[in-house]
């Protein structure tokens, strides 16, 4: 699937690996994420894209936010716009595939091997517009959840898909560092926050 020569740049969209992850009850730990692609190949860039609200007094992403952009993950932010919908909830919308599509375009001439960490079937014509060009596509997500958390065109167009649980070995915290983490993180804020990432 991948070859040692190819360069490679992983594409994160951030919320959709967050509710992957979330719903296969395990967490991310980005620096073996890295690692483990830096292994595949030359990995050449790792993007993730992620929408914050701005109004906030405290984020609770804004921690792995800065943690990525400072460890060699390039970190594509924008504004998430707040709405109520028709039956008076509050919704938050942050949608980042126009971001994340016009990053991989630009990368076209240099990069080998694509591989987007999401299951969003708005990624397909991207896939295939990639492909058109002789690129080699892979899509991370999971099959492993129901309903699955990857939309079947995307799937089927992507070159590989590798279904999140695969990884879950090589880039997941082990229960003792997810522990480690969550009491850290209870200590540093006030009891109101919760565990967003």
């Amino acid at each position: 699937m991948f070859d040692s020569r190819e360069k490679i740049a992983l594409f994160i969209d951030g919320a959709n690996l967050y509710a992957a992850s979330r719903s296969l009850a395990f967490d991310i730990d980005y620096k073996k994420l890295l690692l483990a692609f830096q292994r595949r190949g030359y990995l050449l860039r790792a993007y993730y894209y992620t929408a914050l609200i701005e109004d906030q007094e405290y984020s609770s992403i804004r921690p792995l936010i800065d943690w990525l952009d400072y460890n060699g993950y390039r970190v594509v932010t924008k504004p998430a716009k707040e709405f109520t919908d028709a039956t008076g909830r509050r919704k938050v919308k942050g949608n980042m595939d126009i971001e994340l599509t016009v990053d991989a375009m630009d990368l076209v001439e240099t990069v080998d091997h694509f591989v987007i960490f999401s299951g969003d079937g708005d990624f397909r014509p991207l896939v295939e517009a990639l492909q058109r060009r002789g690129r080699k596509v892979s899509v991370v997500s999971t099959l492993s959840t129901q309903p699955p958390m990857i939309a079947d065109d995307l799937r089927r167009q992507a070159d590989h898909f590798i279904d999140l649980v695969s990884l879950k070995a090589e880039i997941g915290r082990s229960a003792a560092e997810r522990e480690a983490r969550l009491a850290r993180r209870a200590e540093a804020m006030p009891e109101s926050e919760g565990d967003e990432y």
